[in-house]
């Protein structure tokens, strides 16, 4: 290497130096790193805190090249060649007695490739979290990490982290016209680095220090740095699981949903949260013992305040580390496959938060969000709702659905808040919205979003499946996209829930006037895929708890309760229970401690979970309880009409060759002794299970026969006598 007296090869920009010294240059690459004059190659460095730089020859061959100080605020630049190929070399800064080496980052070309850019421009990437975000990887046989981020509006963006003292002056990024991606390698910098993204805006603000979009790892919160982690890596053990989750997940399959909130499922002694290798030793037996056959976790994605539970999330692609590292979380989603459970996350494409470190005018500009807060804004939430339209805020929202199924293996997601995704007017007054194209209220571009994204979510990843917490009669949420429908596989069904749990929180001596809402959701229950869902939802804001929330004296509430969930597991729709309501804690869900677990030392409440137990035991075995869930072949009323005696009788059946249930229930405190109803045929049939059980803390009134003869009753060829107990249900089988 060398110097040469021809000074041609020199920056002559005033502007464009001061520019670069003030951190306010949107084209770094253009000056910084190497670059060829007719005078050789020159080689420019922009380090504020050194005294002095040299170019160096890794191998010694060549002598170090001073680089001579072109602005007092840490502008170098010099001639290291006058021909040839340009040599590899490193930078050797000084400050007073310290003395350290670093390679350049400036003089390595982009990483991205032609079709991931063409992608990226068209908004349809559904591997994106394969080019943004940051990647530890090799280039040029130097260890580094790749940072790229989406910022079209931006002036100049900047990596700033532990390893560059945060300051945006350092590593500032190319940018790709035309995408609005920016993008640089930096040497050295390894997992487990904190970093964010300064961004200047269009006008030349500095904004808030950015958190990554497309972050894998995140500090705890209150902290919101972003970690370099990288995609996560796992060799799994879930063979076996993969290959037949189909079938497990498809509508026609026995499925019973634990939903839980990680964080107060169960607290150690000093408060701290189990980690996910605990609650994976912990909560994973105990839900396979109880029967279930997945687990819903509420979202895990990484959000700053727990208060919210994950529903206003920041970091989607990162699973929050309030439990462990991402490598954690996949072992945990691994550990439950193996063990016989499906994984199902909660995931918030509706909104998100507005703090600063945020999505919220991440550029200096709506980018994620609309402009007009009658579009952008939720009052209810007082977060922001994503535009939709966009085609690379879709293209962000879809991956990340795909996301969680490529790396982490889960089961399927379950969409939060869909109907104020559906609707430009949801919870808006009059002159509060602008409506569609066409002066509805639907949001035609959300529609369109959700039917891209579960198309996408079923064609990749064939087994998985998705559930939509939708609470309106916008039609055909469950029914393929090419028919019509928004292409969920499942749909919450919200209206059975509300009716079914108002009729319970009523006396007795009154359900006589209310024995509709225990019918109604047969006019539509087969319009849809359903999930029958007792969810956290119904434990907070005052609600109390499920066994709270029942009448009576202790013994009825609990009573109540057991009859309750025999109903729910054999009325048509998949089951979704809350932790804790298994054991009926009697206190409403707090997400700051853990369940009351001391409960179960009553015989009452371990009760309740044996029966929990036996209903999932049930519920997988009978396919009269499953297989045409939903189907309207599967179930036919025998008696719905004895409102004076608030009773109810049912038949449940499957396909050709297997046994029907009959579910028979009372929600009145009378023993009915020898209560009739009609069944399919004569003959002996037997109870498969009785609410009122001493086993559950029943009052024993079951049946250990009955007999069926052939008299017409209910419509139907034969009847028998029953003891039905009181505030209980009993199910029968043919013996």
């Amino acid at each position: 290497m060398t110097g040469a007296a021809d000074d041609s090869w020199r920056l002559r920009s005033d502007h464009a130096i001061g520019a670069l010294v003030a951190g306010r240059h949107g084209d770094p690459f253009s000056i910084l790193g190497p670059h060829a004059t007719e005078a050789g190659v020159a080689v420019r460095v922009l380090r504020p805190e050194a005294e002095s730089v040299a170019v160096v020859d890794p191998a010694g061959e060549r002598a170090a090249v001073p680089l001579e100080r072109r602005h007092t605020r840490g502008l170098f630049e010099g001639l290291i060649t006058k021909s040839g190929p340009l040599p590899r070399y490193r930078l050797r800064f000084t400050r007073g007695e310290d003395a350290w080496e670093e390679e350049d980052c400036y003089r390595f070309p982009s990483t991205f490739g032609e079709l991931d850019l063409h992608l990226l421009g068209e908004g349809r990437h559904q591997r994106l979290y394969e080019v943004l975000g940051a990647h530890p990887l090799t280039w040029d046989s130097v260890q580094g990490t790749r940072f790229a981020v989406w910022a079209p509006n931006a002036s100049r963006v900047s990596v700033v982290g532990s390893f560059n003292n945060w300051d945006g002056r350092r590593h500032p990024m190319r940018l790709h016209p035309g995408v609005g991606v920016w993008e640089i390698f930096i040497p050295d910098v390894a997992p487990d680095t904190l970093y964010k993204f300064e961004i200047l805006s269009r006008d030349g603000q500095l904004l808030p220090k950015k958190a990554d979009p497309l972050a894998f790892f995140a500090e705890q919160p209150p902290a919101t740095a972003s970690i370099v982690h990288g995609l996560p890596q796992r060799e799994w053990q879930d063979l076996d699981w993969m290959q037949q989750r189909g079938a497990l997940n498809d509508r026609s399959a026995p499925i019973s949903i634990y939903e839980v909130h990680l964080g107060s499922w169960q607290r150690k002694a000093d408060g701290a949260y189990l980690n996910y290798d605990e609650l994976a030793e912990q909560l994973l037996p105990y839900v396979k013992d109880l029967g279930f056959t997945h687990i819903e976790c509420l979202p895990v994605s990484e959000h700053p305040f727990s208060g919210s539970w994950g529903y206003q999330p920041i970091g989607l692609y990162a699973p929050t580390s309030r439990f462990g590292s991402p490598s954690d979380f996949a072992r945990f989603v691994d550990r439950a496959h193996q063990a016989g459970l499906g994984v199902i996350i909660d995931w918030v494409p509706a909104h998100f938060p507005s703090d600063a470190h945020g999505l919220a005018r991440f550029d200096g500009t709506a980018l994620y969000e609309h402009e007009d807060p009658r579009l952008g804004f939720h009052r209810d939430w007082n977060t922001l709702i994503y535009n939709f339209g966009r085609r690379e805020v879709a293209n962000y929202l879809l991956a990340n659905a795909l996301f969680w199924l490529d790396r982490y293996h889960v089961d399927g997601l379950r969409v939060d808040a869909v109907a104020s995704m559906l609707y430009l007017d949801y919870s808006r007054e009059p002159g509060d919205w602008v409506p569609n194209i066409h002066g509805g209220n639907e949001n035609l571009e959300a529609i369109a979003f959700l039917r891209q994204t579960n198309t996408a979510l079923f064609a990749t990843h064939p087994g998985a499946t998705s559930i939509a917490e939708e609470s309106t009669a916008f039609p055909s949420v469950s029914r393929p996209v090419h028919e019509g429908g928004l292409g969920f596989g499942f749909k919450w069904n919200m209206g059975w829930m509300h009716d079914t749990l108002d009729y319970m929180g009523r006396d007795p001596i009154h359900r006589r006037h209310h024995h509709g809402q225990m019918t109604f959701g047969l006019h539509y229950a087969f319009t849809e895929n359903f999930v029958l869902p007792l969810s956290h939802d119904e434990v907070v804001h005052g609600k109390g708890s499920m066994i709270g929330r029942m009448q009576g004296d202790r013994w009825q509430k609990f009573a109540n309760l057991r009859a309750y969930y025999t109903f729910m597991w054999a009325h048509p729709g998949k089951k979704l229970l809350f932790m804790g309501g298994e054991f009926a804690q009697e206190r409403e869900w707090n997400h700051d401690r853990g369940l009351d677990w001391y409960h179960l030392e009553d015989p009452l409440h371990a009760g309740i979970r044996d029966l929990v137990r036996d209903l999932n035991k049930i519920y997988r075995q009978q396919k009269a309880l499953h297989e045409l869930d939903c189907e309207a072949e599967g179930f036919d009323w025998i008696d719905a009409s004895a409102s004076d005696l608030s009773t109810f009788i049912f038949l449940r059946q499957a396909k050709e060759g297997a046994l029907p249930v009959v579910a028979a229930c009372n929600f009145t405190p009378v023993v009915h002794e020898t209560y009739r109803i009609g069944l399919p045929w004569a003959g002996r049939w037997k109870e498969l299970l009785n609410s009122d059980d001493r086993r559950y803390g029943g009052s024993g009134v079951v049946n250990t026969e009955v007999e069926a003869f052939d008299e017409p009753f209910h419509g139907r060829p034969a009847s028998a006598e029953l003891r039905l107990p009181p505030l209980a249900c009993l199910l029968l089988t043919p013996a």
